[in-house]
């Protein structure tokens, strides 16, 4: 009778846990999985993520899921578990079929508490997103009396004297780091938004704190990778003092929430006293903070203590507050910067470009020439929004530059569902991004080129009296951009952000023209958000010459 010893008993669990492994990580992934229909990037995207990260962390992941896409198509396999996708209808089935956001965004837990942006699930986005999203839609932009306040006291006491003093004989050699100004100029006006002019950035007359928090962001940005892609090792080797992430971006960190969160304290102190009333509508009103408060203090007597925000948006209110505004003046003073700098340069490598858009401008009433005391009269927002050549820089500039371009991971339901032609289970990490979707040849051709025609076509085409073909609607460019995300979870600012720059070009253009001094690096980087890699482009500005 044959005895089964102890070291048999080890070699056959050995041999099944073996065989279970291969299975698990090579036979299933690579045979059996649904997902191993899709076209891989890579040959090893079915067993490994090291091809996908490897480009992330490199910061070329833009380009690199643009060339998979030209050569593999429209959906394509980037890991075992993860797929990268790029056509409209696609991106339809899943940023507006209720996706959740994957993991990845809770890097921007600010204090530790979700925000809007960084909330995975559905019905705490929604929850959160209805507190603030009334003062982000473009009716309450076109009609806000503080906005307008704002918007006039930043131009004609901040940015237009900079200007002006940019021109002066005693400022040769001319030039103005405009990324850095566009910067400050997109801070000044989201953070006066958040907590009212009085206690805003004010960058634009702060050059030198400006820098220093630049440099603060930019540490910020550069160091999420282990955190977002890999955190449970982030976690595990900072446990034994081997955080990935540097001490000094951590410090970046601390410094840059500590002031928001100050600023946020002061402005929430000044809405709980008698005053706050007579700063509504004016341009000390913070208008997003009274907003959320109000918010929060309605989920509070609505659901109480069974609201899904209850042990953050309530029981956290100051810290709920200052995560919320965190978001929106990093991502709006970025974003709208970015995408003013890439607008400008195309404009100044064009004098005739600049000359037509002035004259556009001028049909403004009232138009926004510098008056008595170097002060410009603040147009009408729908006024501003029916000028076409004006809607086209901006449109194309955001197509071509797409200031948060990278991927917008989601993760598919708990039910399987197909994606295109293919059946994808639950738990798969898909991404879109405005990258790839803005270099579709059929709808932008020659898509690496600044064209801001394409868009004044489109509005013909949508103006003319005949019938649009299929082929006419495949190349619809409105249809194509993605530069503010689609569906419930898109970009909540994206109405503001299109005021701001269409506002301040109209300002500067109406005014002044801009020519190159120093474009040295305006390349973009390959980023979730990108910038010029040099970090600066010089313009120097001359007061246009009245006829």
């Amino acid at each position: 009778m044959a005895v089964f010893s102890i070291s048999d008993f080890y070699t056959t669990t050995a041999l099944i846990v073996v065989a279970l492994l291969i299975y698990q990580y090579v036979l299933y992934p690579v045979i059996l999985s649904p997902l191993s229909k899709i076209p891989s990037a890579h040959w090893s995207c079915s067993i490994s993520p090291a091809w996908i990260l490897w480009a992330r962390f490199k910061s070329r992941e833009n380009r690199t899921l643009h060339a998979a896409h030209k050569k593999y198509g429209p959906i394509v396999r980037i890991g075992p578990n993860e797929l990268s996708v790029n056509n409209v209808e696609t991106v339809k089935t899943i940023y507006q079929g209720g996706f959740d956001k994957h993991q990845w965004y809770s890097l921007f837990n600010n204090y530790g508490v979700p925000c809007t942006f960084s909330s995975e699930n559905a019905k705490h986005h929604s929850l959160r997103k209805r507190m603030v999203s009334h003062v982000y839609s473009k009716s309450y932009i076109n009609t806000s009396p503080a906005l307008a306040a704002q918007a006039s006291a930043i131009l004609n006491s901040r940015l237009l004297p900079l200007l002006h003093e940019s021109t002066l004989s005693h400022q040769e050699p001319h030039g103005i780091d405009i990324y850095s100004l566009f910067c400050a100029a997109a801070m000044d006006f989201i953070s006066s938004y958040c907590f009212g002019l009085c206690r805003s950035a004010d960058f634009i007359r702060r050059p030198s704190y400006r820098d220093h928090w630049l440099e603060l962001y930019t540490t910020r940005k550069g160091y999420g990778f282990f955190p977002q892609e890999l955190p449970r090792l982030s976690r595990a080797l900072s446990t034994i003092g081997l955080d990935p992430t540097p001490h000094w971006v951590h410090a970046a960190n601390r410094e840059l929430e500590a002031w928001c969160k100050e600023k946020s304290d002061a402005t929430i102190q000044f809405l709980e006293t008698e005053k706050a009333n007579s700063a509504m509508d004016t341009a000390d009103d913070p208008v997003v903070i009274r907003s959320l408060l109000a918010g929060i203090d309605k989920e509070l007597h609505t659901n109480g203590e069974s609201s899904l925000l209850y042990t953050t948006a309530i029981q956290q209110r100051s810290l709920s507050v200052a995560s919320e505004i965190l978001d929106h003046v990093l991502a709006g003073q970025e974003t709208t910067g970015v995408a003013l700098t890439y607008a400008s340069y195309h404009l100044s490598r064009s004098p005739d470009l600049q000359r037509e858009l002035r004259q556009e401008l001028l049909t403004l009433k009232p138009d926004m020439r510098l008056g008595a005391g170097g002060k410009v009269a603040h147009p009408d927002s729908r006024q501003l929004d029916s000028l076409p050549l004006l809607h086209a820089v901006v449109m194309e500039t955001v197509r071509r530059y797409a200031p948060a371009g990278g991927p917008e991971p989601r993760v598919t339901p708990a039910t399987a569902c197909r994606i295109g032609p293919y059946e994808v289970p639950a738990g798969v990490r898909v991404s879109a991004s405005a990258y790839n979707l803005h270099r579709d040849e059929s709808a932008f051709p020659d898509p690496e080129r600044w064209d801001h025609t394409r868009w004044l076509r489109q509005l013909a085409a949508e103006g003319s009296s005949d019938t649009i073909t299929d082929e006419e609607g495949k190349s619809d460019v409105n249809r194509h951009f993605w530069g503010f995300s689609s569906g419930g979870r898109m970009c909540l600012g994206s109405n503001f952000a299109m005021h701001d720059m269409k506002l301040l070009i109209a300002a500067i253009y109406t005014n002044y023209t801009t020519h190159i001094v120093d474009d040295d690096g305006v390349e973009p980087t390959d980023a979730y958000t990108g910038r010029p890699k040099s970090g600066s482009l010089y313009l120097r500005f001359e007061r246009v010459k009245e006829d």
